[in-house]
């Protein structure tokens, strides 16, 4: 398959890198996939892959400042969505009017689907592994320690004093803006994570949107239990979420994860259900 480089302008000037791509056949609908934290656009491209071949376009891409950019871009996870996820919801819309729209958040990607306001061009979304991000919802506690200490402690201390966040080094992914791991860094305390961030407004964002709604927890994802996904999806309060939980047993025993779902050893077991559902509300729109 041919994939399209793109090139898309968000509102303050700034251009994303994209790519396409292009249904293997005559297109359903368009898929927008919002990454995770600290993940480059290349973790996606075979998922999107799978999506072309089942009749949709798929557009991948990477927010501001993720990887050898961190250093340069001064950008918060409100950044990512007021300016990169709608500037990419925008350019989808523009692109293709006549096509249906969904798009798929994986973790603050999910996140961005309820902030933005471009969202309520969609016609569904698929969250998976999209999760308030509290502490208190680690309950292996070496694993809640080793997430407080670098969200907490060295995270933060490298956004003061480097300005950005050698996340490969820390092994959370790519290097990351410093505005980025502080906002995290102040969530992570909060009850009900962004929601309780008067700045942020999210209870009323997440309001807005009015669409079916597919939210995927992950049985043996640490960060991601049950409670802390419906902590967000119940925040959809417009829109009808179907709530699915996933577990190895789902794929032949093998591992998931909070960054699992997209990897390749998953298309015969799990992806297929995201799709099945993608192609029923298109069954079902007016």
């Amino acid at each position: 398959m041919t994939t399209v480089p793109v090139s898309i302008a968000c509102a303050d000037g700034l251009e994303l890198q994209g790519t396409l791509h292009p249904s293997a056949q005559a297109a359903a609908a368009v898929v927008i996939l919002h990454p995770a934290t600290g993940v480059t656009e290349r973790m996606y491209f075979a998922f999107a892959r799978y999506l072309s071949e089942q009749g949709f376009h798929a557009l991948t891409y990477n927010y501001r400042g993720v990887g050898l950019t961190a250093r340069q871009v001064l950008a918060g996870f409100s950044t990512w969505a007021d300016q990169d996820v709608e500037a990419v919801t925008g350019w989808v819309a523009a692109q293709y009017p006549d096509l249906p729209r969904f798009a798929i958040g994986h973790s603050f990607g999910g996140h961005a689907i309820g902030l933005c306001a471009s969202s309520q061009q969609l016609q569904g979304a698929v969250l998976i592994a999209s999760q308030a991000g509290c502490l208190r919802f680690i309950t292996p506690l070496a694993e809640r320690l080793r997430v407080a200490a670098l969200l907490k402690v060295i995270g933060p201390l490298c956004a003061r004093l480097l300005g950005y966040v050698p996340g490969k080094r820390l092994g959370i992914g790519e290097d990351l803006p410093a505005q980025v791991m502080l906002e995290w860094c102040r969530w992570t305390s909060l009850p009900r994570y962004f929601f309780d961030d008067p700045s942020m407004n999210a209870a009323a964002r997440f309001s807005r949107p009015r669409m079916p709604v597919l939210a995927i927890g992950l049985d043996d994802d640490p960060w991601a239990p049950p409670a802390a996904i419906d902590l967000i999806s119940q925040q959809l309060t417009g829109c009808q979420v179907e709530r699915r939980q996933l577990s190895p047993a789902h794929s032949q025993g093998q591992a998931i994860g909070h960054m699992g779902f997209f990897r390749e050893r998953h298309a015969a077991t799990l992806w297929p259900g995201v799709a099945q559902w993608l192609q029923r509300q298109l069954a079902v729109s007016p």
